[in-house]
């Protein structure tokens, strides 16, 4: 049968190929007929073999039943502290047992760490079911942590390191109405404000010098502890814009552990003297050679000038120096006069009081408080007289040039770039996202 349909199909493709190539298509139609039909002759038939089914039981052991309420039951609770309140009052909304918190107070010289609770903090508590305290927990500003902990019915109490996490935060503003409104309005900590103060205090007077329509762009450490901000730490990298000119500056630590603030260019930020001895105030009479005084009723010299604030706003030391007079003199009521560097000196007038310590010989660095403000002598107001001297002769202090700190020496710039490109870069990105916004 095979053989007489390989026939016929030859016969039809003779007719269509010529002789030469016949008895090639021949072979090609007759090799894989053949092949086809060899294969299913391989495999034989192999009737499976029936598989022998058995049934098995066995009793497993069960584990003690063991009632729910047997099991004791502990909660984790978290409390805010709030402003003028107790380390009772916020146990109470925590709503732990009265009679382990009295068994707690009762070690009251065991909770130093307790005795002033800092508003925002929290306070962290684990609990039975009945409000039993079985561990309290609070992060200190110093730092650590303050655990109370429950051992055979007596409370212990130990401190303990933090694990804390560091993160790079960046943020930036435009000033509309005040530098600590703009801060405000960006949620940026007033410690961080303040440092970008103190970092551009000798290049911009933050009294006189503001305008609307400044801006600045901040990157600073935020420390987290189980997923929640600790603490802030120290500005990285800060960028002021007043009136049109841009001020960097840029934090870098030497091998040798020395760290301070610099230009790109590696020239240091930190002068001998800051532009101001108060972080925040107002300039009320500047310096002149003729001012009619409000008290002796008659034209004189003002040399010097005078920051209206508050009584007791902190007064800073304008650059490193030894006290050579503190007391009281004359007009000046309450005075502090320091020495620097031979030639140079300032005059503190004015003051309400001394910070602890002052005295005669002491020696003090640049940002040391070292007064309050006051009203103190001749004064029609709480403000602060600030004086210059060069020699003993007041000068204007804004009409002064000051030397610089040391830069960045060559031997160190490689490092220097190393270590601040990404913060250059953090604060151009910073920076094009404000932009961005006020378009």
């Amino acid at each position: 049968m095979l053989g007489n349909k390989i026939t016929i199909l030859a016969q039809k493709v003779r007719c269509l190929i010529p002789k030469i190539k016949r008895r090639w298509v021949l072979a090609l139609l007759t090799v894989p007929l053949l092949g086809v039909v060899a294969a299913f002759g391989i495999a034989p038939y192999a009737p499976s073999r029936p598989v022998p089914l058995r049934t098995v039981i066995e009793e497993l052991p069960l584990p003690p039943h063991e009632p729910a309420n047997s099991i004791p039951a502990e909660f984790w609770r978290e409390e805010r502290i709030q402003r003028g309140d107790t380390l009772g009052s916020v146990l109470a909304r925590l709503t732990v047992d009265e009679s382990d918190v009295r068994s707690l107070l009762r070690n009251i010289d065991d909770l130093k760490p307790l005795h002033r609770l800092m508003p925002g903090k929290t306070v962290q508590v684990i609990t039975g079911d009945s409000g039993e305290l079985l561990l309290l927990r609070y992060v200190m500003s110093s730092g650590g942590i303050f655990i109370a902990q429950k051992e055979n019915g007596r409370f212990k109490f130990s401190e303990q390191p933090l694990a804390l996490e560091r993160l790079a935060v960046t943020k930036s503003a435009r000033i509309d109405t005040s530098l600590f409104a703009a801060t405000d309005a960006v949620n940026l900590p007033d410690s961080v404000a303040m440092q970008i103060v103190d970092i551009f205090s000798s290049d911009i007077d933050f009294h006189r010098d503001i305008r609307v329509g400044d801006s600045f762009s901040v990157v600073y450490e935020i420390y987290y502890e189980a997923g929640k901000p600790i603490k802030t730490g120290r500005v990285l990298a800060a960028e002021f814009v007043n009136q049109g000119k841009s001020h960097q500056a840029l934090y870098f630590r030497d091998d040798q552990g020395h760290g301070g603030y610099y230009t790109p260019e590696g020239k240091s930020l930190r002068k001998a003297f800051l532009r101001s001895p108060l972080e925040f105030s107002r300039v009320t009479s500047g310096f002149s050679y003729s001012r009619y005084h409000p008290l002796l009723k008659e034209w004189r010299a003002h040399k010097g000038i005078d920051y209206a604030a508050p009584i007791g706003t902190r007064v800073k030391a304008t650059a490193n120096g030894t006290v050579w007079f503190v007391g009281k003199q004359d007009g000046y009521g309450n005075v502090i006069i320091l020495e620097h560097q031979g030639k140079y000196s300032t005059v503190y007038g004015h003051l309400s009081g001394f910070a602890a310590g002052v005295r005669r010989g002491l020696k003090v660095k640049q940002g040391n408080v070292i007064g309050y403000v006051g009203m103190t002598g001749l004064a029609t107001g709480p403000h602060l007289h600030y004086e210059f001297r060069v020699n003993g002769v007041q000068r204007n202090p804004a009409q002064i040039a000051v030397p610089e700190g040391p830069p960045i020496t060559p031997q160190l710039m490689p490092a220097f770039y190393a270590a601040v490109e990404p913060l250059i870069s953090r604060l151009a990105l910073a920076r094009g996202t404000h932009f961005a916004k006020l378009d």
